[in-house]
């Protein structure tokens, strides 16, 4: 399908179908397992102090509440808690976010009898604080220049926590714990889950972070254009990128990823997406024509992914 658009440049960045599907991860540094090894059992060792609030909510099938935690760093974490109203909890799902942040809770997962938590990103709403920033543009080249204060290390570590933090409350779904996120969430979970094996499943939507050799030379309308920028006058940054490129992490994942790339992204470059999906061992592959765009079958394929989901995840909820 041939899309109409008024960008000027190209939201394929040049690639069809079939050499998006040959793009691997890039070479990675010989410390980045050991890297990423250590931020986890970081985080791991990182006490919670968590807070339970209860919420008003208008979803008649859950309840809601408010959860805030601490993550690597000290950083506090702001989230939303869903569970059944039902009481029965089949399974539990930590859901990232895109790089708009989070309003709220996403109503209607594809998870039956899911608790849920939906953490918000350092910066992000309920997570807000003002040293940190709450756009993407800002957020993404946030301590760039340093390995270990770069912000998408405690964005990634965000996640293992929030999986601490629910089990904690629920040890029930141990076991029974997936990892959904799309975008900014596609992409920290791409960095998160092969140093976590609570997480059993996942599903990673049009994700972001993949080989920024490539991305770095595509031109978009999203957060890697800040990066782009960035490069251009700092080259050096590219040290720091490649601990945090999320095709070189995808290759370590050691559970079933659902992924659904976009052959078609102003805002997340297609290459960089397809290099995460095609670095996974054992994944399901849902493509989609296009990502943070809107077209004519965008109804229906959206449609087909989430019937594609609940296949993809029937057996953590029987």
């Amino acid at each position: 399908m041939t899309l109409q658009h008024e960008f000027d440049f190209d939201p394929t960045c040049g690639y069809d179908r079939e050499a998006l599907l040959r793009i691997g991860p890039p070479a990675s540094p010989p410390d980045f397992a050991e890297f990423w090894r250590d931020t986890f059992a970081a985080t791991l060792s990182t006490p919670l102090n968590p807070a339970l609030q209860t919420l008003d909510g208008c979803d008649p099938h859950s309840h809601l509440f408010r959860l805030d935690f601490d993550t690597l760093g000290g950083t506090r974490i702001g989230s939303w808690l869903s569970v059944p109203v039902d009481g029965e909890v089949r399974c539990g799902a930590v859901v990232g976010h895109g790089y708009g942040g989070r309003e709220g809770p996403e109503p209607d997962l594809p998870l039956d009898g899911a608790v849920a938590l939906f953490p918000c990103a350092p910066g992000f709403n309920l997570s807000a604080r003002p040293d940190l920033p709450d756009n993407a543009q800002a957020h993404v080249i946030h301590d760039i220049e340093s390995r270990e204060r770069y912000i998408l290390r405690s964005s990634t570590a965000m996640i293992w926590s929030a999986a601490t933090a629910l089990l904690a409350f629920y040890p029930q779904v141990a076991g029974r714990l997936v990892y959904l996120g799309g975008s900014f969430g596609g992409g920290l979970g791409a960095l998160a889950l092969p140093w976590d094996t609570r997480f059993v499943k996942a599903h990673l939507g049009v994700p972001t972070f993949g080989h920024h050799p490539l991305r770095l030379q595509c031109p978009c309308v999203g957060s890697a254009e800040s990066v782009r920028r960035y490069y251009a006058s700092h080259p050096e940054v590219l040290d720091v990128l490649q601990y945090y490129d999320a095709a070189t992490a995808a290759s370590r994942i050691g559970v079933p990823v659902l992924v659904s790339p976009a052959l078609f992204d102003p805002a997340v470059p297609p290459p960089g997406q397809f290099a995460v999906a095609n670095a996974i061992p054992d994944r399901g592959l849902f493509l989609l024509t296009a990502g943070h765009f809107d077209y004519p079958t965008m109804d229906s394929e959206t449609h087909a992914l989430r019937n594609v989901q609940q296949r993809w995840f029937s057996d953590i909820v029987q």
